[in-house]
């Protein structure tokens, strides 16, 4: 098999997880340590304490560990199934991480969505002590490294799974929802720095399989990070591509492209359907139908996250967080039709599903038997 910890196993590298897996079938993945769940994972503390144990038992063999912390995640107080708008909360400390809290202030507005009500102000702040706590869980590990000796040895790469969990970041194709934390450290080769190079996720697999050593005949749409972490100026894409599909109905697939200045967005069932407009529990849109919003471009970006064209448009050095759609405007033609090409051939290289307009349907009905089989249970 082609999964990641499968590839590493067969090159004598210990496998582990801590955290939940959140792919199906879980056990195609050949991890031979799988420790704690989903809600064992807010406990800063027990996930150092299972890495110890997992260092411990890898002894000198090379090993590969993944560890998926649950922070920073909103959730259903009482474990409701609701997504009811402001249903959903954040946990400011568990078991007293992080001691200092993040206060709602001016400084608690996300600038993707620049929604600003004390409400969505505690909210954003509780989503920060649950990025500060789960900072102080990656401190943890790190001294477990350093502990173990292999601090000098090892490679590690952090990264997050999708924007912040707020209306124009997670599930959506905006750079509040693609522009995640990358961070990586492999000794001998990284230097401390920033750098504007556009990486992927795609590049974690080759990265990871360049530091092992290891090798595999599947096809690869990254490349290692070796070059970039070396040196900043490093020529890497001139491209970048990402993509969502599906996080609970409706089926809204979108694509996007972007280079170092513009970026473009396919909405691809824009004509027949609308995202859900919804994620957990989000005021964001809700408050943005205020009169105080009205004629404003807060207002009409929120216009186009809950109902988008075809394709959209943005100049990401006037405008970063996408608030002004340029799509359609004759100053910007040539631009739209160079990215428009340049996206239509990434899908075609990575033979996306959804160019099949058949694919669409298949998956639609999928959805609905799903939903009618959770109603009967």
């Amino acid at each position: 098999m082609t999964r990641l910890p499968n590839i590493l196993k067969r090159a004598g590298y210990r496998t582990g997880i801590i955290g939940k897996l959140h792919v199906d079938p879980g056990a195609s993945f050949q991890f031979d340590s799988r420790l704690g769940n989903y809600k064992d994972a807010l406990d800063m503390k027990l996930v150092a304490e299972r890495v110890d144990k997992f260092l411990t038992q890898s002894a000198d063999q090379p090993f590969f560990l993944m560890v998926n912390y649950t922070d920073p995640h909103a959730y259903r107080p009482g474990g409701t199934g609701s997504n009811t708008i402001g249903d959903w909360s954040f946990r400011d400390r568990v078991k007293g991480i992080p001691e200092t809290l993040v206060e709602p202030s001016e400084k608690t507005v996300l600038p993707f969505q620049r929604i600003d009500t004390p409400e969505q102000r505690k909210r954003v702040a509780g989503y920060y002590n649950s990025v500060k706590r789960m900072d102080i869980g990656v401190g943890m590990l790190l001294e477990n490294l350093k502990r173990s000796g292999h601090a000098d040895n090892t490679l590690v790469i952090f990264i997050g799974a999708h924007g912040p969990p707020f209306n124009r970041g997670k599930v959506t194709v905006y750079e509040g929802g693609l522009r995640v934390p990358f961070i990586v450290r492999w000794p001998g080769v990284s230097k401390p720095m920033r750098s504007s190079a556009m990486v992927s996720t795609v590049d974690i697999l080759p990265t990871i399989l360049d530091a092992a050593g290891a090798t595999t005949d599947i096809k690869r749409h990254g490349r290692s990070l070796r070059p970039a972490l070396a040196d900043a100026d490093a020529a890497w894409r001139e491209y970048l591509v990402g993509e969502h599909h599906l996080h609970g109905p409706p089926w809204f697939p979108q694509r996007a492209i972007r280079d170092a200045r513009y970026k473009l967005i396919h909405n691809l069932l824009a004509d027949l359907t609308k995202p859900a407009g919804q994620v957990d529990g989000d005021i964001g849109y809700t408050v943005s139908r205020e009169d105080r919003y009205a004629g404003t471009d807060i207002r009409a970006a929120f216009d186009t996250f809950a109902n988008p064209p075809e394709f959209e448009l943005y100049d990401l050095e006037k405008d970063p967080w996408e608030f002004n759609n340029l799509e359609g405007k004759s100053e910007y033609a040539e631009v739209e039709a160079r990215m428009k090409d340049a996206l239509l051939a990434w899908r075609q290289e990575t033979d996306d599903p959804a160019l099949d307009p058949s694919f669409h349907e298949r998956v639609q009905k999928d959805i609905l038997a799903r939903v009618r089989a959770r109603r009967k249970k």
